[in-house]
């Protein structure tokens, strides 16, 4: 897949971003498809899967719900809050398997959601060096935050803390996403 880019501050800041972490074109057709078909309940159950298999992820996700705000077919609004709450319900499950299946099962089942024992390995770390502070910076980094959830349910941190730092950054990550795919506007098919 290439990524075509014109040269504005924001086009380029994004592919710096997001360059190494581009999904293949099948998985943005399927989060367009899912969005312009279901609206905001469309940018939830995406949020949603990819929080707990890491898959379409959040970025074609909340990039393309942007866009749709951009054509006035969706609010910024509307898609931050149905985000966050996609998000932080698949974040939950992966914390539950987490905590109830606890290592073993990630050991056995990792690969269906597409969470590896290193990835475990080295959130649990990060996790035990570094606090709960580590879950709100972790919801920020591409494929790596659907590990983090996972680590946070092993490490028995309880729920409540781990949903309060998830959320809050899982509101910088959403936003800034649905602000970017707004702000690329009509470039969203060379994005692709």
């Amino acid at each position: 897949m290439s990524l075509i880019v014109d040269s504005t501050p924001v086009a380029t800041f994004a592919a710096m971003l997001f360059a190494p972490g581009s999904v293949t074109d099948s998985l943005v057709t399927l989060a367009t498809h899912i969005i312009r078909d279901l609206g905001l309940a469309g940018v939830s159950i995406m949020t949603l899967t990819s929080g707990v298999v890491g898959l379409p992820g959040s970025e074609p996700t909340m990039l393309f719900a942007g866009f749709n705000v951009f054509q006035r077919h969706l609010s910024m609004f509307g898609i931050i809050v149905f985000g966050v709450l996609g998000d932080m319900i698949g974040a939950s499950i992966a914390y539950a398997i987490g905590y109830y299946g606890r290592r073993e099962l990630v050991e056995r089942h990792g690969n269906k959601f597409h969470i590896s024992v290193r990835k475990l390995d080295r959130a649990h770390d990060w996790f035990t060096r570094y606090g709960s502070w580590v879950i709100v910076v972790s919801r920020w980094i591409p494929f790596a935050r659907a590990a983090f959830p996972y680590a946070a349910g092993v490490a028995r941190m309880p729920f409540l803390r781990f949903l309060v730092f998830a959320t809050i950054g899982s509101i910088v990550w959403i936003t800034a996403l649905g602000v970017l795919g707004n702000a690329v506007g009509s470039d969203w098919q060379s994005w692709r």
